[in-house]
C-alpha cells in the first residue's frame, strides 16, 4: 500500500513486537522511519537496521545516547538519590525521557507528523513515552497500536504476533524466547511478565545477565573510592586492585557496572505500584546504580545539615514519583530537580565502599566541607559542648510526655 497518512517515527527495538508494528504501520498507509536508541543495551544494531529495512522502513536511525543518558539523566538521579518506593532505582523510568528526546528530534528532522511505540496498554512506558513527547513537542501525534481497537482485536498476544511474523517473512529467533519480558540499558536490566507474574514463585535460576550469583562471587571483597563534586560522581578507582582513576562519566558508570556485576551487587525482586493503578512484579539488576546510591547517600548524610537533609529526602521521594510516572519534563519535576541540586552544593568529597557477595557498604568517607566536627562529637573531650545544657534540653522535651501521661491518668480516673 502506498504511503498516504504521512510519516511516523517508530521507537524500534528490533524485537518481535516493534517489528510486527513496523509492518502493520506500513499496511495502514504510513511511511515508517525506525528509530533505535543506543542507551547501552547489548544489541546488534547493524542486524536490527537490516531487519527494519527488509520489513519496509524507509530509513533507520541508530542514535548513540549513552553519554547523554549518563550526564543528563543518570547523574541527576544519583544527585537526587532517586529510589522509587524505597527499592527501585528507576533504570527504565530514566531511559524513557532520554529516548523520547531523541525520538522527537528525529521526528522533527524527518518532518514527521507522528511518533509510535510498542508499549502495552497496561504498563507504565506508554505514559512515560507519550507525556515526554507531548512535553517536548506539543503538536506531535501518537500512534499507540496496543490501544487501537483494530490492532488489539487482531493481535491478542505473542502467539498472534509470531503467526503474523511468519506469514510475512519477518525473521524471529529460532529458539523460544525466555518466558519473561526483558528491558536492558546502561543502568539496569529489568525482567517481568511471563513466569514472573506469579509473585509467590522465585525468579528462575540464571535469569540475571549483568550480575553473577552472589554465592558465586569472589571470596575476597573489593574496595572502591568514588569522588563526588556537588553530588555528582567525578572519578572512581578500584583500591583493591590499584587500578587507574576513571574520570569520564560514561566510563565511570561502565566501570561500576563491571565491578558491581562481578560481586553480585544490585539485584532486587519486588512488587511495585504502577502509575496506571496495577501492581506488578519486577526483577531488576542495577550494579553501578546501587553502588552510587550507597556512596552518595553516605556522603550526603555526612555533609548536609540535618533539617536540609530531611527536606531534601521529601523532595527526593516526590521526584522519584514524578520520574516513575513519566513526568521528567514537567514543571514540577524541573522545580524539584533544581531545588535538590541546590542542596548538593556542599556534597563534595570521597566515599570508600566495600563490595562483597551482593552487598555494598560504605566504610570510609572524607569531605573538605563536612559538618562533622570530630572535636565536638568526641567522647574523650568536652570541646565546646556543655554537658549540663542537656538537662534543660531533656526537661523541655519531657514537658509534652509528662502532660500526656497526666491526661491519660485523669481520663482513666474519670472512667472509674
Amino acid at each position: 500500500m502506498s504511503a498516504t497518512k504521512g510519516t511516523v517515527v517508530l521507537a524500534y527495538s528490533g524485537g518481535l513486537d516493534t517489528s510486527c508494528i513496523l509492518l502493520w504501520l506500513i499496511e495502514q498507509g504510513y511511511n515508517v522511519v525506525a528509530y533505535m536508541a543506543n542507551i547501552g543495551q547489548d544489541e546488534d544494531f547493524e542486524a536490527a537496521r537490516k531487519k527494519a529495512l527488509k520489513i519496509g522502513a524507509s530509513r533507520v536511525v541508530i542514535d548513540d545516547l549513552r553519554a547523554d543518558f549518563v550526564a543528563n539523566f543518570i547523574w541527576p538521579a544519583v544527585n537526587a538519590g532517586l529510589i522509587y518506593e524505597s527499592r527501585y532505582l528507576l533504570g527504565t523510568s530514566l531511559a524513557r525521557p532520554c529516548i523520547s528526546k531523541g525520538l522527537i528530534r528525529v521526528a522533527q528532522e524527518e518532518k514527521a507528523q507522528f511518533i509510535s511505540h510498542g508499549a502495552t496498554g497496561k504498563g507504565n512506558d506508554q505514559v512515560r513515552f507519550e507525556l515526554s513527547c507531548y512535553a517536548l513537542w506539543p503538536k506531535v501525534k501518537v500512534v499507540a497500536p496496543w490501544r487501537i481497537p483494530s490492532f488489539i482485536k487482531r493481535f491478542q498476544g505473542r502467539q498472534d504476533l509470531l503467526q503474523y511474523a511468519a506469514s510475512h517473512g519477518i525473521p524471529v529467533p529460532v529458539t523460544p524466547k525466555e518466558p519473561w519480558s526483558m528491558d536492558a540499558n546502561l543502568m539496569h536490566i529489568s525482567y517481568e511478565s511471563g513466569v514472573l507474574e506469579d509473585p509467590s514463585a522465585p525468579a528462575p535460576a540464571g535469569i540475571f545477565q549483568m550480575t553473577v550469583d552472589p554465592q558465586r562471587a569472589p571470596d575476597k571483597s573489593c574496595r572502591l573510592q568514588i569522588n563526588f563534586k556537588h553530588g555528582i560522581p567525578v572519578s572512581v578507582q578500584n583500591l583493591t586492585e590499584g587500578s587507574t582513576v576513571v574520570t569520564d562519566p560514561l566510563q565511570i558508570f561502565i566501570f561500576l557496572n563491571q565491578a558491581g556485576g562481578k560481586h553480585g551487587v544490585g539485584r532486587i525482586d519486588i512488587v511495585e505500584n504502577r502509575f496506571i493503578g496495577l501492581k506488578s512484579r519486577g526483577v531488576y539488576e542495577t550494579p553501578g546504580g546501587a553502588i552510587l546510591h550507597a556512596a552518595h547517600t553516605d556522603l550526603e548524610t555526612f555533609c548536609l545539615d540535618r533539617e536540609v537533609l530531611r527536606v531534601k529526602t521529601y523532595l527526593r521521594d516526590k521526584m522519584a514519583d514524578y520520574v516513575y510516572n513519566g513526568f521528567w519534563f514537567s514543571p514540577e519535576c524541573e522545580f524539584v530537580r533544581d531545588s535538590i541540586a541546590l542542596s548538593q552544593r556542599h556534597v563534595t568529597g570521597w566515599v570508600q565502599v566495600e563490595l562483597y557477595k551482593g552487598s555494598v557498604n560504605a566504610v570510609a568517607r572524607s569531605s573538605p566541607v563536612a559538618l562533622y566536627n570530630q572535636d565536638l562529637v568526641s567522647m574523650d573531650q568536652h570541646g565546646d559542648f556543655q554537658p549540663e545544657d542537656a538537662t534543660g534540653f531533656i526537661n523541655t522535651h519531657a514537658i509534652r510526655l509528662r502532660e500526656f501521661q497526666r491526661f491519660k491518668v485523669e481520663v482513666e480516673e474519670d472512667k472509674v
